[in-house]
């Protein structure tokens, strides 16, 4: 049996989405919320139950089982989990962000939004590594690339090599000690004001597309100890993880975390792509893993050293 749990509605971060343009099937585009409302439809169709809003604090194994624990301290052992709790991004604190929210606001800076944006002026927020090299990339898409950083300098947040190529790059500008303050546009964004944190003096800029790389607080602090996480707190998975959980006949298969029978999918997996169709994928992956893994063990055990 397949059962969902969710701490708020179903859709997570696809379901915030004011417009999803780059979904399969959907030529015109389609709402966030139209779209997970049609998968969890979908779903509940084909047998799955959903749960919604039902908070899981916990997880475990005993007795050969995984043990997932609720708010309300009701415990559902299973036989394997699928972790695709998502993670948190971190917003600006503007009016009218989440209307331009896949309609021109990103969090990723891949192929598809470097075409949807080649040509254009380009706003990019943050002052770390993923800033600098979505910058880059974007400058080698033909786009004119703003780097807008609260700092003064990048040199305690970015690497060297990422400053120096962003200091010999035509197509960077770095604008220093700004923040953005407002956001301008119809159905897609065409401008952002800036503000300098000192003196309070404005600018605005055209901008076609803003990409926001300030961080984001992925949840998995719900697992305890039991699953290995990167530095920042995203699951780590199969070739991902040490040689000695990884590799071997007991090893890790796809989207398997350090313990056996508990995989993660989307967001709240190190080094995803952050984008819907993506997720879906790796959701679609993780779960012929599991059939994989229940056909060759009949009782999940913790890797040695998980």
């Amino acid at each position: 049996r397949r059962v969902l749990f969710r701490s708020t509605t179903v859709g997570g971060q696809a379901g915030t989405s004011s417009r999803i343009e780059n979904y399969a099937g959907f030529p015109n585009g389609i709402s966030g919320g139209e779209l997970t409302a049609r998968a969890a439809v979908q779903a509940m169709r084909l047998g799955a139950r959903l749960n919604a809003p039902c908070e899981v604090v916990g997880l475990r194994i005993e007795a050969g089982f995984h043990v997932v624990v609720l708010r309300d301290g009701s415990e559902i052992p299973t036989r394997s989990v699928i972790v695709a709790s998502g993670a948190r991004y971190r917003r600006l604190a503007v009016e009218d962000l989440e209307r331009f929210e896949g309609a021109g606001v990103y969090y990723a800076a891949t192929d598809l939004e470097a075409r949807v944006c080649d040509g254009t002026s380009v706003l990019v927020i943050g002052g770390g590594n993923s800033a600098g090299q979505a910058a880059i990339y974007l400058g080698q898409h033909n786009c004119k690339v703003t780097l807008a950083i609260r700092r003064s300098d990048l040199r305690q947040t970015m690497s060297q090599y990422l400053i120096e190529r962003i200091e010999a790059d035509p197509k960077v500008d770095l604008l220093t000690d700004v923040e953005v303050q407002a956001l301008a546009g119809e159905d897609h964004l065409q401008y952002a004001t800036l503000g300098h944190t000192a003196t309070r003096e404005q600018q605005t800029i055209p901008c076609s597309g803003l990409f926001c790389f300030i961080g984001a607080s992925p949840a998995t602090a719900w697992l305890g100890d039991g699953v290995l996480l990167d530095k920042a707190g995203f699951v780590l998975t199969d070739r991902q993880l040490p040689d000695s959980l990884a590799t071997g006949a007991s090893g890790a298969l796809p989207f398997e975390t350090s313990v056996p029978g508990v995989f993660a999918a989307g967001d709240v997996r190190h080094g995803s792509m952050k984008r819907v169709a993506a997720a879906v994928g790796e959701g679609s992956s993780a779960v012929r893993s599991v059939h994989e893994r229940l056909s060759l063990t009949t009782s999940p055990v913790a890797r040695s050293g998980s």
